[in-house]
């Protein structure tokens, strides 16, 4: 018999907006952002940022794209020529950037990045690299499934393929895993490496309306309206998935584990989940790589 058990506690937000019972419905009175976690009567400098022209908003994509890789690198989620961070062109948003075959994350670069079309046609305006095809496949069936889906990571990470072995979504076991409440889901039907339109087409469905997928047997992929939102997903669930496992050693030695309640779990993802606040949670990372690499990837 399973020692999983729900703990039931006061949440303490009882002088907190009201909440709905269920994630089928949505809060009255209450708003997502930034401001939900900023306290102090100041203006939060993180905030996504409003952009002029597309242009400017493309350079701020890049740039942001180029750091995510960089994160990645340092976090060491390299694993050969494996992984691919994609992100839609604000200029023609038809098209999308992806990283080049075989250039190690922790070496990207503005300029080493690939501008490529949905029929796989190597745009003269980007790096003049070969791909993967693999990452083309996926990204491009994501990128047409999901209008409102602007970036897209994947790779092979060491927790997020042992956690996804086990053909699960991840227990809510602490705040952070309430980020992904009920908007990840798994992804059972491995069909080898995605070479073929089909298998890209299965794994868009799958995703569905969701920020997060367990590919079984594969590894993670996250998405976001923003590079930096899809980003921090993805270092959040590599690591809430080595706490699962964990947390999964700890139980067969007979720690019972506690799950948060629902009530509880979509008070915490409503308040942490938007794409304002996720994006806002990547920016110590990126401010980071600029100090760690003297804004070396910006070129």
């Amino acid at each position: 018999m399973s020692s999983t058990t729900t703990q039931q506690v006061s949440a303490g937000y009882s002088q907190q907006p009201s909440l709905p019972l269920s994630a089928s419905d949505e809060p009255v009175s209450c708003k997502q952002g930034v401001h939900n976690l900023a306290f102090g009567g100041l203006e939060y400098v993180n905030k996504k940022p409003q952009f002029a022209t597309k242009e400017e908003e493309r350079r701020h994509m890049l740039e942001h794209m180029a750091g995510a890789f960089r994160v990645f690198g340092r976090k060491g989620y390299a694993e050969g020529t494996a992984g691919h961070i994609s992100v839609r062109d604000p200029i023609d948003p038809e098209t999308f950037w992806i990283n080049p075959l075989g250039r190690h994350f922790s070496l990207m670069r503005v300029s080493d990045l690939v501008h490529v079309d949905s029929d796989g046609n190597i745009l003269p305006d980007g790096n003049q690299a070969v791909i993967n095809r693999a990452g083309f496949k996926i990204h491009s069936h994501l990128h047409q499934a999901r209008p409102n889906v602007n970036a897209a990571c994947h790779t092979h990470t060491v927790n997020g393929k042992a956690w996804s072995a086990f053909g699960r979504e991840l227990d809510m076991l602490n705040q952070d895993a309430c980020m992904f409440y009920k908007k990840h889901t798994v992804y059972r039907n491995f069909g080898g490496v995605v070479l073929e339109d089909e298998e890209g087409q299965r794994l868009a469905t799958a995703l569905g309306d969701h920020k997060a997928i367990i590919l079984q047997n594969h590894g993670l992929l996250t998405v976001g309206e923003t590079i930096d939102e899809a980003a921090y997903l993805f270092t959040l669930m590599e690591r809430t998935c080595e706490v699962q496992l964990q947390v999964e050693m700890a139980e067969r030695a007979g720690l019972p584990k506690k799950i948060i309640p629902d009530t509880e779990a979509y008070y915490t993802y409503f308040n942490t989940s938007d794409p304002e606040t996720l994006y806002t949670e990547f920016q110590p990372d990126y401010d980071l790589e600029l100090e760690l690499t003297n804004s070396a990837f910006l070129k």
